[in-house]
């Protein structure tokens, strides 16, 4: 009898690709976006990533949503931060690490229905709320922040991989800002087609941009994922202490070499509120002169110490992360 993973993967290898097909047409074209080189589509290879969802509670994550358009997607009765870190290998920014602390969300004018948004995921535009986004370099702040609206900012990563485990830590300043660690899925090596929307705040305007993985990949869900998330001082994370964290993830996902495509077209909006005083007290992200200094260098800082972490995985295996 077949398995369950036999019988998916066929279906699963059916789902034809999440790229655009402007993407395609353009493909090999130049562009040189607030000085930074492309060669079109601003894509990665060989990138490999974790991922890991934990309930929170909804209440919270509502208050920590600015303006008034997103709504925390809702999964029995929670909702969901979702912790993405992918160890970029080659891009034409070289390469870096991107650790993304995210609150799912559906954008709209009415809360949407438990469930369905991951079915209709364009109906309901579902995607995530970015709380926080350090990367290991400054060209990668300056063009995801300055070009699409992310709230990058150059903090100390790692990206540790043993046989056992992936791992991924965040110091900023000589703080903790996050460790998730997650037990490797068992090895089903599903073919994976994903898309995602990132929502993000800067200049007082919400940004959408959207991103495009395809991967061979494994994920353990429910009782089968296993992962451990400690939040620390660091001021990004701060937003993230309130909101009720659980212990135990509702997925994780590894997949060890991804291909990913940033769609070059992005979508903005005002944030709006009822009063003058209200519009004001929104937390909008940062300004535009926190870009306009920003050069294009590629070095990492020093790797995140993991002495602050007890019980934190060590580089018995594949590692990556520091000073390049």
């Amino acid at each position: 009898m077949k398995t369950l993973t036999e019988l998916v993967t066929p279906l699963l290898k059916l789902i034809p690709s999440p790229v655009p097909r402007r993407q395609e047409r353009l493909r090999g074209q130049h562009a040189l976006a607030d000085g930074i080189k492309y060669v079109m589509p601003v894509n990665s290879d060989d990138s490999p990533v974790l991922m890991a969802a934990f309930p929170i509670n909804k209440r919270a994550a509502a208050a920590a949503l600015p303006g008034s358009e997103m709504r925390p997607f809702s999964l029995g009765g929670k909702g969901l931060l979702v912790v993405t870190v992918v160890n970029y290998k080659s891009t034409d920014i070289g390469k870096y690490i991107e650790y993304s602390l995210a609150i799912a969300i559906t954008h709209g004018s009415r809360p949407a229905p438990p469930i369905l948004p991951l079915i209709f995921q364009k109906t309901f535009k579902l995607g995530q709320f970015v709380v926080d986004l350090p990367v290991s370099s400054e060209i990668s702040v300056k063009g995801g922040k300055g070009i699409w609206g992310m709230p990058k900012h150059q903090a100390n990563l790692d990206f540790v991989v043993t046989d056992s485990t992936v791992s991924a830590q965040y110091d900023k300043d000589g703080e903790l800002g996050c460790y998730i660690e997650i037990e490797r899925p068992e090895p089903l090596a599903l073919p994976l087609k994903l898309a995602a929307s990132n929502y993000c705040v800067f200049r007082n305007m919400l940004w959408k941009s959207d991103i495009y993985f395809e991967a061979t990949g494994d994920i353990a869900l429910g009782a089968q994922a296993k992962a451990r998330l400690i939040l620390g001082d660091a001021p990004g994370v701060e937003p993230l202490k309130k909101l009720q964290v659980e212990d135990k993830p509702v997925f994780t996902a590894w997949l060890p070499q991804a291909h990913g495509v940033l769609d070059d077209h992005y979508e903005a909006w005002f944030l709006t509120a009822p009063s003058e005083a209200e519009a004001g007290a929104l937390r909008g992200g940062d300004m535009l002169d926190s870009v306009v200094s920003l050069g294009q260098g590629q070095e990492w800082l020093a790797p995140p110490d993991r002495s602050r972490v007890p019980g934190a995985a060590t580089a018995t295996g594949h590692a990556s992360g520091g000073a390049q």
